[in-house]
């Protein structure tokens, strides 16, 4: 089996690997580089039939999770050529196109933790690991006796760190390369700015916040990231409020098909749905009024929160609401505004709008968030479990910062053996 990196051997982000066998030829991620605007028009890397799906050694594409830079480039290929995700990735992706913010994958199939999918001389089994995006899997590829194990994004703090932990119990054997994510990895010398807060650590001080907080509160993150919301819907109960989501957020839980995961309705009577304006002109242009009418019982308006601003936390995409709730009065000095989504985000233009607007109105605003990617110590204690011939790194910048072990680099674009001493 050989192998090429076309994006991500120096880079976080657009997550791209081919791999070959006899011919076969399998996709595994095909994502959007993080640094590309959505209006930037970003070419398919150069897999034959990707774009033309005319070449029958194309087996598939194989998506790892739902973010958009493993997936974003997916519109552009050819509705012939297979593809193949989690079911809830693809759900959650499929209700999120009508807000803007998704796509229809079109899939051929589903991966399913520890079903192999067998796609001509490529046996992939997909293990599902904890991380940021809902229903994400690392990839155990083998073909012709070679054996490489893809870790997709991953990490050990989320609510589901068991995973990590069942991995490293039950890791592969006999893996001629770990082809592993960095993210998190700094440049020799220099170290994290703080350790890696957990999940639970998230909760616990978003609790903190809610109890001191004695007016509206708004927790601004990604629907996506469900869970996320599960921290806000516990953190809510704990400080006796009621939570708020957009409808965006309530369709991507219901996506899930989990029942565990917090949906507006009788079985969660502690949450309800405030529809933003932005929202609205889009169910209005669009005259999907159904989406509004299904949580008419549950719905809550700016008159609401105004009312009573200590007993709701707003959770979801609520950043381009803030100057409305301020005006309404629901949001005043005596709220706080929770950033829960990475800090770099801050620094756009966006960010400081938000920023200045909230400095304004003398609103506090404080971050709770942890990242979705694995610690340099759990990077490590990966490594030591699978005990791989070789790890490569991607979806790095720092792949001089890895793990000790057999590390071997890979610029994008370079064919290379999976199995040292190959004639591949």
């Amino acid at each position: 089996m050989k192998a090429r990196i076309h994006r991500g051997a120096h880079e976080i982000g657009g997550s791209c690997v081919e791999l070959e066998h006899e011919s076969s030829r399998i996709v595994l991620d095909l994502g959007r580089p993080l640094t590309a605007g959505w209006d930037d028009d970003i070419p398919l890397p150069d897999v034959p039939g990707l774009a033309t799906g005319d070449d029958p050694d194309l087996l598939g594409v194989i998506l790892s999770h739902g973010h958009a830079d493993h997936w974003g480039l997916v519109p552009q290929v050819h509705p012939d050529v297979p593809r193949y995700c989690g079911r809830a990735t693809a759900d959650i992706l499929r209700a999120a196109t009508f807000w803007g913010l998704g796509v229809d994958l079109a899939e051929t199939g589903h991966l399913a933790d520890g079903e192999p999918v067998v796609l001509g001389p490529f046996t992939i089994t997909p293990y599902l690991v904890d991380h940021s995006a809902y229903d994400a899997y690392a990839l155990l590829v083998e073909a012709g006796g070679d054996r490489l194990f893809y870790s997709g994004d991953f990490r050990a703090h989320g609510r589901k760190g068991l995973l990590f932990e069942r991995l490293l119990a039950d890791a592969p054997g006999d893996v001629d390369v770990l082809l592993l994510e960095g993210t998190n990895l700094r440049a020799v010398g220099e170290a994290l700015e703080q350790p890696v807060a957990s999940e639970s650590d998230v909760e616990s001080d978003l609790v903190t916040t809610l109890r001191r907080t004695s007016g509206l509160a708004v927790v601004l993150s990604s629907a996506q990231n469900v869970d996320r919301l599960v921290t806000a819907y516990r953190a809510a109960l704990q400080s006796d409020r009621i939570l708020v989501v957009d409808p965006y957020t309530a369709d991507v839980a219901r996506a899930t098909g989990n029942a565990n995961i917090p949906v507006p309705g009788s079985a969660w009577p502690r949450l309800r749905v405030y529809i933003t304006q932005r929202q609205r002109v889009r169910i209005k242009k669009a005259e999907e009024f159904e989406r509004a009418s299904y949580v008419k019982a549950v719905r809550v308006f700016a008159e609401d929160l105004a009312a009573d601003p200590p007993a709701y936390v707003l959770y979801g995409a609520f950043s381009g609401e803030v100057s409305r709730l301020i005006t309404a009065g629901a949001l005043k000095d005596t709220g706080v505004v929770v950033w829960s989504v990475w800090d770099g985000y801050l620094d756009d233009p966006g960010g400081r709008r938000l920023q200045a607007t909230l400095a304004a109105a003398g609103v506090e605003l404080i971050q709770h968030h942890t990242s979705g990617h694995a610690s340099e110590a759990d990077l490590a204690r990966l490594v030591a479990a699978i005990s791989p011939h070789r790890v490569v790194p991607i979806h790095t910048e720092h792949p001089e910062a890895y793990p000790a072990g057999t590390v071997e680099k890979h610029p994008d674009g370079q064919w290379w053996a999976v199995h040292a001493g190959s004639s591949e």
